[in-house]
This record gives C-alpha cells, sequence and structure tokens, in this order.
C-alpha cells in the first residue's frame, strides 16, 4: 500500500511514525513534510492546500490512502466551553466535567483550545469575587453562574462571550460588560443566555443580549458566516476548509443540480455548493441557524439557496410526493448519525449521489451498511483530522447508486 501525508507538522510527523510500522505499508510519501518526517517517508515538494498538484500526484503514483493531517494542531478551537463550580475550600473553578461525572476538573490551559478565549474564561472567573456572583450549584439550584462559552471568529477576530445563567436577572450586567471589554476589547457581542432547568444541557432556550449584536461573522470558504449562541458551526476553521473542499469535490457538481443540505446547520456547506449547482435547498430543525443561514446567502449574495426549518427527512418525503428530485444529498448528522428514518427518506429521494460528513466513524459504518443494502455503493472515504489529539475524526464518504458508473472524469457519471 502507498500512503500518501498531507502536512509538515509535529502531528504528520506521528502519524508517518505510526504508519511506518504498519507490514501493510510499502511506501510512505509526505506532502511537503520536514527534516524529521523524511525519515520515515519522502518528502515531497507540494504544498498541504496545493489540492490540484495533490491530486495529480496521487493519481501518478497511485497512491492508496491519503492522510490529511494539520500542519499546527494547537489552539485550533474557535469555541470554548467552561462550567463553572466552587472547589472543597470553597474557591471558584472552571473547567470540564470528569467523563461520566458531574465532577468540575479545573482546567488553566489546554493546548487545542483557543488561547484568548482561555484569557476570556479565567478572567471571568476572577471577576466574580468582586462582582459577588455565586456559581450555580447543581445538587441545590442556587447560584447564578452555570457555564460560560466563546465563540472567535478567527478570519474576524470577532468574539462572542455567551454566559449561562440560572436566572435571567445578573446584577451589574453593564458594569461587568464595562469592566471584562477593557480588558479585552475586541469582545464584539455578550449575551445571557438563560437556563433555569435541571438538565445536562449547556444552553438553554432563550438569550438575552446585552452588548452588541447578538452574533459574531467568520469567513469560510470565501463565504461569510453569521454565527449566533445557538448555532453550530465547525470548530476547527483550518481543517474545514479542507473538509468541504474535499465534500464538493466528491458532490461533482457541474451548475445542473438540484442539492439537499440535510442538517444544513448556518448554510455553511449549502453556501460553498450553491457557486457550482444550480439549486439548493437547506432544511434545519434550529429556527436561530435557519435565520442565519437565510441571512447568510443574502450577504453573500447567493440567490440559488433557500432554507427551510423542520426535519429534514420529512422535507425530502413531501418532496417525493410532490414529484420532486434532488442529484445530491449532503448529510452531516450529529456523532450519533443518522436513523433509519431519515435514511429511509434519503433512498425515497433516490439521488444519483450522497455524500456523508461524519465526525463517527461507528456510526457511518452502521449507517452505511444500511445505505449499501438499499441501492448505493460507497466510492470514496476521506479521513480528515479535524480534531488533533483527540480520538475523534472526521469522514468524508461517497455513495453513489449502484448501478452508476464513474467515468474517467470523476466530476461525470453515466446513468
Amino acid at each position: 500500500m502507498k500512503v500518501l501525508i498531507v502536512g509538515s507538522g509535529g502531528r504528520e510527523h506521528a502519524i508517518a511514525w505510526s504508519v511506518a510500522k504498519s507490514p501493510k505499508v510499502d511506501k510512505i510519501f509526505c506532502a511537503p513534510g520536514n527534516a524529521g518526517i523524511a525519515e520515515f517517508a519522502e518528502c515531497v515538494n507540494i504544498g498541504a492546500m496545493e489540492f490540484d498538484k495533490l491530486v495529480a500526484f496521487a493519481k501518478e503514483n497511485a497512491i492508496d490512502l491519503t492522510i490529511i493531517g494539520m500542519d499546527d494542531p494547537f489552539y485550533y478551537r474557535n469555541k470554548v466551553h467552561a462550567v463553572f463550580d466552587r472547589d472543597k475550600k470553597g474557591n471558584i473553578i472552571c473547567g470540564t466535567y470528569e467523563a461520566k461525572t458531574h465532577k468540575v476538573v479545573p482546567i488553566e490551559e489546554c493546548m487545542i483550545e483557543d488561547k484568548i478565549s482561555q484569557e476570556i474564561i479565567r478572567t471571568i472567573r476572577d471577576m466574580l469575587k468582586s462582582f459577588r456572583i455565586k456559581t450555580y450549584d447543581e445538587d441545590t439550584g442556587y447560584g447564578l453562574l452555570r457555564h460560560v462559552l466563546v465563540r472567535r471568529g478567527f478570519s474576524t477576530d470577532e468574539i462572542m462571550v455567551v454566559l449561562v445563567i440560572g436566572s435571567p436577572i445578573f446584577p451589574s450586567k453593564n458594569n461587568f460588560v464595562k469592566a471584562l471589554r477593557k480588558k479585552y476589547p475586541q469582545i464584539t457581542t455578550v449575551v445571557l443566555n438563560v437556563n433555569d432547568k435541571k438538565t445536562s444541557m449547556v444552553l438553554g432556550e432563550r438569550d438575552i443580549v446585552i452588548y452588541g449584536k447578538g452574533y459574531i461573522r467568520d469567513t469560510l470558504c470565501g463565504c461569510t458566516f453569521r454565527i449566533s449562541p445557538q448555532s453550530f458551526y465547525q470548530v476547527n476553521p483550518v481543517q474545514t476548509e479542507i473538509l468541504y473542499k474535499t465534500a464538493i469535490e466528491y458532490a461533482g457538481l457541474g451548475r445542473k443540480e438540484t442539492v439537499i443540505d440535510a442538517y444544513c446547520g448556518i448554510g455553511t456547506i449549502g453556501l460553498v455548493a450553491a457557486k457550482r449547482a444550480k439549486n439548493v435547498i437547506g432544511v434545519e430543525l434550529n429556527p436561530d441557524a435557519v435565520r442565519d443561514a437565510r441571512i447568510n446567502a443574502r450577504e453573500n449574495k447567493i440567490t440559488n439557496a433557500r432554507f427551510y426549518q423542520g426535519d429534514a427527512g420529512e422535507f425530502m418525503e413531501g418532496m417525493v410526493s410532490e414529484g420532486e428530485r434532488a442529484d445530491v444529498v449532503f448529510m452531516d448528522p450529529p456523532r450519533t448519525g443518522s436513523d433509519k428514518k431519515f435514511m429511509s427518506s434519503v433512498i425515497k429521494l433516490n439521488p444519483s449521489r450522497i455524500v456523508y460528513i461524519s465526525c463517527g466513524p461507528e456510526t457511518l459504518a452502521r449507517d452505511l451498511e444500511y445505505l449499501t443494502k438499499h441501492g448505493y455503493d460507497v466510492r470514496k472515504i476521506q479521513p480528515v483530522d479535524m480534531f488533533s489529539f483527540t480520538d475523534h475524526c472526521e469522514n468524508i464518504c461517497l455513495l453513489t447508486k449502484k448501478f452508476e458508473k464513474q467515468t474517467k472524469n470523476q466530476n461525470e457519471y453515466k446513468y
């Protein structure tokens, strides 16, 4: 087997070292690689973002597997969350829950989370005492501050701070924001999220904007996106560029297709795809995300994309009953994967191609088993290291109908 590793950092060095141990691997290439990687792989002078050259190299050298790592796998998360509590001595702490418990483990620094966002969270922790703000106690229901969520647009440097509180009243909120922004003037909006229920969910249903517009913007794949507190947005913008460009390539769009973007969120995949499709239809349950998707389409001057609030499976069933069809379906479900009801709707719609973006290999395997039993073949799978230093991996999978045959042009299909 010939393997191509894309990247030049310590992560790729570790990947090359690990891959070299496999008896199934005959040759390892790394583009662009570095001096350390050269011990295990032949380094190739092609940049990690030079996609056309990488594709040409892979074809010329009959590469069997490509692994897309991340050049700089540190501080990549644009969304940082901390839960607040007190330790046994009564000191305010912030961090994350210990696995399978609600015990808070204090964290001073995490090497995969955005540095500035972590600093803001620590500053909020230190401000609580002077503002006489109590942390929330899950057992008694007493206290105010439960969580803090910070989101930063890496390309715009806009920052949103979300304070998750147990009641809608936040004492001295204006002075609190003023003191926080004095240290971090790049904070563009502050939102109170009210979560007054005994639940493991971080965010409640109600948002109260106390500073700024209540959202931030970020740029991805040439499009600008509006991001609200409740909206889903990929946490690793650098690798997301690679993820989405690969997904669009797999879709084989030629400006003639109708595309369904299921689980569309704020419209990221759909709006990027709209540049190469005839029509894009996005469907999403979260009404805030749908509102953002519509605004994102308007602000990016994209007129061939429509977004609907509702269940994507039911929406596709409605299309079938109306005699409508789609050529491509993008699926980007949560880590739990899709359910049979949704996949049954996809099969009834009968698209030529399905592009499944998965953050859970186990549920992807389960869902692919169902789809391949109902008329589809798996053509390609590409892993992308979206979550460096974790045991999670994003995968892009292309499925086509069993009677389709690919032509020499990978973006053309015969029926």
